[in-house]
């Protein structure tokens, strides 16, 4: 049951998020099996890949920062590579696979989120110094927010590249 918040802002940060989230899901909807898994950019990412790593990040970000405590994913066993930030996002899984780990990681937080203070201090840690810590779980859904909408972008450059659609993001 979600908890009831005073937070003039928790409306419009959850819609922005899941605006986002939608729009991600709009631009790869009827895009072919091969299309997912094929670059069309120099550091190599494939729309696969891509999708895989939001549904990461909302993991990390939930599960490691939020709550320090990552209960594992039925998928973790196929994907065993540690994760590495230099390497391009891409992933063998067939496209219904990706989404159903995104929609999972993404429903994870939307219920950590309907429990949880936007003002609350995260539990767990992102980085290794002081500096690379967010201090409440406000900043970590603003940087969601952020990084879910600038992969979105990269993703409907992408749609366009690989097969000509356009204007699939929700604006």
């Amino acid at each position: 049951m979600a908890a009831s918040f005073d937070e003039a802002d928790r409306p419009a940060l959850l819609a922005a998020l899941e605006y986002q989230r939608a729009s991600v899901r709009a631009i790869v909807a009827g895009l072919s099996e091969e299309a997912w898994h094929t670059s069309v950019v120099p550091s190599g990412w494939t729309p696969a890949g891509m999708v895989a790593h939001l549904g990461g990040a909302e993991r990390h970000w939930t599960c490691g920062v939020i709550l320090d405590d990552d209960p594992g994913h039925p998928f973790d066993e196929d994907d065993d590579e540690e994760y590495d930030p230099d390497a391009p996002f891409v992933i063998d899984w067939p496209s219904e696979k990706v989404l159903v780990y995104y929609r999972d990681q993404t429903r994870l937080t939307d219920d950590m989120l309907a429990v949880t203070a936007l003002d609350s201090a995260p539990r767990g840690r992102h980085g290794t110094s002081d500096t690379d810590e967010p201090s409440s779980v406000r900043e970590i859904v603003l940087h969601l927010i952020e990084e879910t909408a600038a992969h979105s972008g990269h993703l409907e450059i992408a749609r366009e590249l690989l097969d000509g659609k356009t204007r699939l993001g929700l604006r």
